[in-house]
């Protein structure tokens, strides 16, 4: 059973370094009966003691085992939130990634389901007000993919300080079509509508892989005809697959406005207040064109046919060599710059240096070469 997320896993067991631009940090919140599991939860504010508004951004469930789920951040998003005053929890609930506990899966009750994940909400909302860094009155929760089915699932509850929920390709699907889980998805969408106590905003694209159109509409009409409020917006196209649009640096253009819109709906605030230092930046070289796949140092034949296949990944991209012969590329997602450097490390034993990043060159001269350089191989990362 998988609501998939396109946060790329990509495979690379070292994770990425903390942003200090955000204050970022790594805590425990205690969940569950009792209070005896731990989620493994992101934390990104702004400088100083607060009271801050509070988002809260829920994630989806990658196909295979949750504990083998790479930790969320939603860089992007967060970035954006921050930069307006806000705190950013983003949790990652029983089961996954670094969270203790047991991942809940009630099979094709889709109903079930969203409520299951929405008690881990519920558990980091109420660890959320009563931090003294937090505005207890003033919370908007987001979610994508199986964390969008769970945040519309929270609007059954009277959750204190919950202004506002924001559905980004919200569902969950059964990938061995084991039951009509279409149709199990939209009762579950009419059984949060029945109990709807918080207004909503709903993004879908058009291109989604996993919730066209057709089954969008038909879980939007039954949230509103069992009394549920949620606006929904369609946009089109993103780039391959609009699932993914929350975790691409390019989605701000597209999610931002009509976010900023539902934030000024329920009170809360919009306008840039906090400055937040661009993210470091590779200088472009004069090396050679991007395109000269001749002149990338170091590869052999399967190396340059993998550079080729590289040119035509999606932005923001970057492609790493080492003198062994092994390469990497990485696109899309968050840092691709250190993934692509942390694969082709571990796959090359020796350290590797990034040759190409976005449409241009960024080679600055050899690294410490080995006796031969061979076609050691390497590896791509990245979303569907």
């Amino acid at each position: 059973m998988t609501g998939f997320t396109l946060l790329p896993s990509v495979a690379i067991e070292q994770e990425l370094p903390l942003d200090y631009r955000l204050n970022e940090q790594v805590i425990a919140v205690p969940a569950g009966p009792s209070r005896q599991s731990e989620l493994q939860t992101t934390v990104f504010r702004p400088n100083g003691a607060g009271p801050f508004p509070l988002l809260i951004i829920n994630h989806g469930k990658e196909s295979g085992e949750p504990r083998k789920q790479t930790r969320e951040r939603f860089i992007y998003m967060a970035t954006a939130f921050v930069k307006r005053g806000y705190a950013v929890l983003v949790p990652m609930r029983r089961g996954f990634a670094g969270s203790t506990g047991n991942y809940a899966d009630h099979g094709c009750n889709m109903t079930a389901n969203g409520y299951a994940q929405a008690s881990d909400v519920l558990d980091t909302i109420d660890f959320a007000r009563r931090q003294s860094w937090v505005d207890p009155a003033r919370i908007v929760v987001a979610g994508q993919s199986y964390g969008g089915l769970a945040t519309i699932a929270l609007g059954t509850r009277d959750v204190p300080g919950v202004r506002g929920l924001i559905n980004f390709a919200g569902g969950l699907r059964d990938d061995a079509d084991r039951c009509d889980w279409r149709a199990q998805l939209v009762q579950a969408f009419a059984n949060y509508g029945a109990g709807n106590r918080i207004p909503s905003l709903w993004m879908y694209g058009v291109n989604d892989s996993l919730f066209g159109p057709e089954l969008v509409a038909r879980m939007h009409a039954a949230f509103e005809r069992a009394g549920g409020k949620a606006r929904l917006v369609e946009f089109g196209a993103f780039k391959r697959d609009a699932h993914g649009m929350i975790a691409s640096r390019d989605g701000a253009g597209i999610w931002w406005r009509e976010t900023e819109r539902f934030l000024q709906q329920i009170g809360m605030p919009t306008s840039e207040v906090v400055a937040v230092a661009d993210a470091p930046t590779v200088p472009k070289t004069d090396f050679a064109r991007v395109d000269d796949i001749a002149a990338v140092p170091y590869l052999g034949e399967k190396g340059r046919a993998a550079y080729r296949e590289y040119l035509h990944k999606m932005t923001p991209r970057a492609f790493a060599v080492s003198p062994s012969g092994a390469w990497c590329w990485a696109e899309e997602g968050e840092d691709p710059h250190a993934r692509a450097l942390a694969a082709c490390a571990r796959t090359s034993g020796q350290p590797c240096q990034l040759y190409s990043v976005d449409d241009y060159v960024v080679w600055q001269g050899k690294l410490a070469s080995s006796d031969a350089v061979a076609d050691s191989g390497g590896a791509g990362t990245g979303s569907l």
